[in-house]
């Protein structure tokens, strides 16, 4: 007899599931041509109340991939000491993403929303990195198991609201959470921006993850790419713009005419608190995004529209 409590990760499917995986319906994944994949991706979604799912072959890919997506290169993101992000994953941190952590030192890997606000690196102070991401990890393996209670998450999903940073959760073992605290899983969907889940643990799956997302970011997307048509229409009006690239999405190219400086263009618009970029031979370029709201949209408009050269 062989009684093996390595890790969780050493169950083996049962007669069942390897029946299913025999007879499933199989197809080329990379052309979404899978059904079973496809059905999956949509099923854990949907328990999630998140809008897509994504499979990969383990939890160390979904993780290292949502902490690419959720941040840029130079970036911080906060989490425990114990966390399996920052021990057990190749230091992908920094090799996959370019990033650093700053990590919280507190029993069985909790932290609370003051840990986190005291982790926020000042956004005004260059030197330092910009604090974009907070992951947890639910529940937390060098802490034993530990589970997560649901007002320390949402408080914390409060504060990183407040402070506009993403939102990770490591949910490798969130089933075992969900079932020791009796947790609908709809309600982690509800607070964070990406969640990872395991198959190949508890639920004794050969290989698997999932990672899981809110495509509420590329919906809002359409904003951005109506405020640039917006900014072409005015910029068409203006009798120094010789020619404005059609706009797609939400990149504005547009040239001013010779018998003007571009140069003079942008230093009047920065003295009025627009920032924009020269691309050489009196063109240049606006782009709309995440954090160019309607307030500012509205703004802009009217400065474009009243501008002089």
């Amino acid at each position: 007899m062989e009684i093996n409590l390595i890790s969780d990760t050493v169950t083996k499917p049962s007669g069942e599931m390897i029946k299913f995986m025999n007879n499933c319906e199989v197809g080329d994944d990379v052309f979404k041509d899978d059904p079973t994949v496809n059905m999956l991706e949509e099923k854990v979604a949907k328990m999630f109340n998140m809008d897509k799912a994504l499979f990969f072959p383990s939890g160390t890919m979904t993780n290292q991939t949502a902490i690419k997506i959720n941040t840029n290169p130079g970036d911080q993101l906060i989490c425990s000491k114990t966390a399996h992000v920052y021990n057990y994953e190749g230091g992908g941190v920094s090799f996959n993403s370019g990033v650093s952590c700053k990590l919280i030192d507190k029993e069985r890997g909790f932290f609370n929303a003051k840990d986190v606000l005291n982790s926020i690196n000042p956004p005004d102070f260059y030197h330092s990195p910009k604090t974009s991401l907070v992951c947890v990890e639910n529940t937390t393996n060098k802490g034993g198991g530990a589970c997560w209670e649901m007002n320390d998450l949402s408080e914390i999903a409060d504060l990183c609201k407040d402070h506009d940073l993403k939102y990770h959760l490591d949910g490798a073992r969130i089933w075992n959470a969900s079932v020791k605290k009796g947790t609908d899983f709809s309600l982690f969907g509800e607070l964070f921006d990406t969640i990872s889940v395991c198959l190949s643990k508890g639920l004794g799956c050969p290989v698997g993850s999932l990672l899981l997302c809110s495509e509420n970011n590329i919906n809002r997307l359409e904003e951005d790419h109506k405020k640039a048509k917006e900014i072409e229409e005015t910029l068409k009006s203006l009798y120094f713009v010789k020619k404005v690239e059609e706009v797609e999405t939400n990149i504005i190219i547009f040239e001013i005419n010779c018998n003007y400086s571009s140069e003079i263009f942008i230093n009047k618009l920065q003295k009025k608190g627009v920032k924009l970029i020269g691309m050489g031979d009196n063109k240049l370029r606006l782009v709309t995004h995440l954090d160019y709201s309607d307030n500012h949209h509205e703004a802009f408009l009217d400065i474009l529209s009243k501008v002089t050269l």
